[in-house]
């Protein structure tokens, strides 16, 4: 967008809507313009709810999605719940896409080992997605991923396809399972997957999403598992406001989260207090 739009949201139109949880919908939207959205992997929108406002919610498509984009939504605010409400054929606006998205041609060739915890799925998905769709330009591929119960479990259907394909290894876990819920997965934090993973950790760039807590245990498996720092790609979806470096909100000693990430290296953040 140029500078003269920064602050106006496109019309666009919702196409199609699924329920993923109890708490997440997946919503197809399309802009008014019919141009494409334009994003990369790890990049997020400023969605808009006339008469209620706006919030940023991280892009879960690849970008080779033509007909339009995907946003895995959680309802946890007036503007989510809001969207919650909405089917086919609502308006919403869209302003974006913002952000530092996955450096796609730098990953190109190397090993990469996908690690989600819950939500955390959302963005990462966009580049998994585009990764297996491109999937010769890449190297051994791995997917972590973990929920706190099997409930919770988003992109069911992706899973099982992942389950078919032999070019990629890739494990599930869920921190519990509730009495009379059906699982037969492993039980247990996200960082149990970990020793079971097998990755290279010299070649394998790893690339972690999901919430600020889980982020140190992680951090700390891999580097047990001798992950260097430089080989840890993170993302840092913090209290993102206006998605253009105006207000203040994300700010991490002084880097705006919105423009200078979310995507940031591990290196380049690891001794700032506020990061992790």
């Amino acid at each position: 967008m140029n500078k003269e739009s920064i602050y106006l949201p496109k019309p666009a139109t919702i196409n199609h809507v699924r329920r993923m949880t109890a708490r997440e919908t997946l919503f197809e939207i399309a802009l008014d313009d019919n141009t494409p959205l334009g994003h990369k992997p790890g990049q997020f929108v400023e969605v808009s709810v006339t008469g209620v406002g706006e919030a940023p919610i991280s892009i879960s498509s690849s970008p080779t999605k033509e007909d339009g984009f995907e946003l895995c939504i959680r309802a946890v605010g007036s503007v989510t719940n809001a969207l919650h409400r909405m089917g086919p054929g609502d308006k919403v606006g869209i302003r974006g896409p913002y952000g530092n998205g996955f450096d796609t041609e730098f990953l190109k060739e190397k090993d990469i080992l996908f690690i989600g915890g819950g939500i955390g799925m959302v963005p990462l998905r966009s580049l998994i997605n585009y990764v297996l769709e491109n999937r010769k330009d890449y190297g051994k591929v791995g997917i972590l991923y973990g929920c706190r119960e099997p409930c919770e479990v988003l992109f069911t259907d992706e899973i099982a396809s992942w389950e078919r394909r032999d070019d990629l290894d890739h494990y599930l876990t869920v921190d519990r399972c509730p009495e009379g819920e059906c699982w037969d997965g492993n039980i247990g934090v996200i960082t149990t997957l970990i020793p079971k993973a097998d990755f290279n950790p010299e070649t394998t760039y790893t690339v972690v999403c999901g919430p600020p807590f889980m982020y140190k245990f992680v951090i700390k498996s891999l580097k047990e598992k001798g992950v260097e720092d430089d080989h840890i790609i993170l993302s840092l979806e913090r209290r993102m406001k206006c998605g253009v470096g105006k207000c203040g909100h994300c700010q991490i000693n002084g880097i705006c989260v919105c423009l200078e990430g979310p995507v940031f290296n591990y290196a380049d953040v690891k001794d700032l207090a506020e990061a992790l």
